[in-house]
């Protein structure tokens, strides 16, 4: 089999993010700010509630946490369509450490030489999205957890200043202690990425190393009204593991998220070690399994499972896989096994609204919108900062909190050729929203639920 290729993207666009700049972006100045110090227990009645042993039919959510989503997500949205501009961020991703106490073979999102983001810039950035009229703050890493004392003081913060706070983890150091701490400073969603139910090969995220702590943050959901999440990265070597995630997922009642294993979007520097002989990179021989997994996926979206992305979405994980690896679809067929041509597959991408053939007949994206940079941002940790979580490893200037050189016009220019490559589902969804019709009628949706929902894909 070919090997992959170091980047996805077009050469040019490439060149231009990795090698242009006359002078790298600049980290943020040094101010000697600090994050308060945060009060623990807030609410000591919480602590020593043990939450339910069995997880209700039913989940019921009140006015103080549609309040609080409302305030994290609807309200910035108007705002930024009524105020002029083009920056006006609805989520942020806080890069609060780079480092990371797992080594996932696929992910190029941790370099353990980089040091944790400072009291100082983390204090200034959320300040800095504040003012920016952004109210959704995801922590990020690597592990965001590494240092859990500066993570509870962000969240805190953030969240005494209205913040929606999401916290991705891979779930090793996400003691019930921890939980504790974080759920009585105000996090809203606790991201549990889960790729197998027992470490293997290059997935040592797993269920059961981590199950202690996920079982309690499971229980104490439920007490301090944060909602969680298992993101699964569908990889060749952990298919049978998506299906029995995703049935625990529903014992569970909590959602999931699917993503499809890429290789990186931008080349990587000497720390991404795992580029060669990955076993967790989809191969054409898997693309029939993918599709029978992603099938089995959407069978269970419909029949109710709580799901993060939609069937539209989910169908063209189906497509994107062959339009990562465009000469083995031709060399090894649709199917890749040699069974079928790359001749007319119009009936196997019925669904695909979102996909066309290129000018030479190759499978891309539509032209979709992407928002990045002007309604998403990332902060790095020395506060540089950047449009979107695919282009952390860019070189291109994008400026820092102090002084952000998001300039929306080059942007534009830009994604007319990296959104033809990318399969972001956030962006996706921020970039459907951004249509008057539907977002009306997804509110009537949920104002006739009672703002009862849970967690279901923005086109559902």
């Amino acid at each position: 089999m070919a090997s992959p290729a170091k980047f996805r993207i077009d050469v040019a666009i490439h060149d231009l993010l990795m090698s242009s700049a006359p002078t790298p972006p600049q980290p943020a100045a040094a101010m000697g700010e600090v994050l308060p110090t945060p009060v623990f227990p807030q609410y000591p009645e919480k602590l020593t509630d043990p939450g339910p042993e069995t997880p209700p039919e039913k989940r019921k959510w009140g006015l103080k946490k549609i309040h609080r989503t409302a305030r994290g997500w609807l309200v910035p949205y108007i705002r930024s369509r009524v105020q002029r501009g083009d920056f006006h961020p609805i989520t942020s991703y806080l890069f609060v450490d780079y480092k990371c106490n797992l080594d996932c073979w696929y992910c190029w999102a941790f370099d353990n030489q980089v040091k944790g983001m400072t009291e100082d810039v983390a204090k200034r950035s959320i300040d800095w999205l504040h003012d920016s009229g952004c109210r959704v703050l995801a922590l990020m890493g690597g592990e965001p957890l590494l240092r859990p004392d500066i993570a509870h003081k962000i969240v805190y913060y953030a969240a005494k200043k209205g913040f929606w706070i999401y916290l991705a983890t891979n779930g090793r150091l996400l003691r019930p202690e921890v939980t504790d701490r974080l759920g009585d400073a105000g996090v809203a969603v606790f991201n549990f990425a889960l790729d197998a139910w027992d470490v293997k090969p290059g997935l040592p995220k797993a269920v059961i190393p981590a199950q202690k702590n996920l079982e309690y943050v499971l229980r104490k959901q439920y007490v301090y009204d944060y909602m969680v999440f298992f993101n699964i990265n569908i990889c060749r070597n952990n298919m049978e593991d998506v299906r029995k995630i995703t049935e625990y997922a529903r014992e569970q009642r909590v959602a999931t998220d699917y993503h499809i294993n890429e290789t990186p979007m931008l080349e990587q520097d000497e720390h991404f070690k795992h580029m060669h002989d990955n076993p967790t990179y989809i191969r054409p021989e898997d693309w029939r399994a993918v599709d029978e997994l992603v099938d089995w996926i959407i069978a269970k979206n419909k029949a109710g499972y709580q799901m993060v992305n939609s069937v539209q979405r989910l169908q063209e994980i189906k497509a994107f896989v062959r339009m990562a690896a465009p000469e083995d679809v031709k060399r090894y067929g649709w199917f890749g096994d040699g069974t079928s041509s790359n001749g007319d597959v119009s009936h196997l991408l019925s669904g695909m609204h979102g996909i066309e053939r290129s000018a030479d007949g190759e499978l891309q994206f539509k032209e979709w919108s992407c928002r990045a940079g002007e309604n998403n941002v990332i902060i790095r940790p020395d506060g540089t900062v950047g449009p979107c979580f695919p282009m952390y490893g860019a070189t291109y200037d994008w400026g820092n909190i102090d002084a952000p050189k998001l300039d929306a016009a080059a942007m534009r220019e830009m994604k007319k050729t990296c959104q033809r490559h990318c399969f972001s589902t956030l962006n996706h969804n921020l970039a459907y929203c951004y249509n008057d019709q539907r977002v009306i009628k997804w509110l009537w949706q949920q104002a006739k639920n009672g703002f009862q929902g849970g967690a279901r894909s923005f086109e559902d």
